[in-house]
């Protein structure tokens, strides 16, 4: 045990719960969910003066992200982030994509091969057609 564990109290505190649909929520985001604020401009600007803090420690980056779990404090208040879905890592989106091979290289398809032949056709004066369907 270092010393930092011999001296450190585990307390319990009472926190609000803010719901949220999914996860990453960005901190300010969260505020508004909450109705802490009136808008997103000042959940930005009471975040950046160094009110909130999240974890225990100070926070004033204002997209910082949230997860299930996560504490934060502001105005004297405990709130604590609630989400039912799980966290959706990288690695599950890259073998979920199609189009990808297992070491999470792009395979070039037939309809993107046309797409690509597309953009590079312009007119030529420069301006590309519009196309409305």
């Amino acid at each position: 045990m270092t010393e930092d564990d011999k001296n450190a109290q585990e307390i319990e505190i009472e926190a609000i719960g803010v719901d949220v649909s999914s996860q990453p929520v960005e901190l300010y985001k969260v505020f508004k969910l909450a109705n802490l604020v009136g808008g997103g401009g000042e959940a930005k600007h009471v975040i950046a003066e160094g009110y909130v803090a999240v974890n225990g420690e100070l926070e004033t980056r204002k997209r910082r992200k949230m997860y299930h779990g996560d504490v934060f404090e502001f105005n004297q208040e405990f709130y604590v982030v609630i989400c039912d879905e799980q966290s959706i890592d990288q690695e599950s989106v890259d073998d979920g994509i199609s189009g990808t091979s297992g070491d999470g290289e792009m395979q070039a398809t037939k309809s993107d091969k046309g797409k690509r032949e597309k953009r590079k056709k312009k007119n030529d004066i420069g301006r590309t057609d519009i196309d409305f369907f």
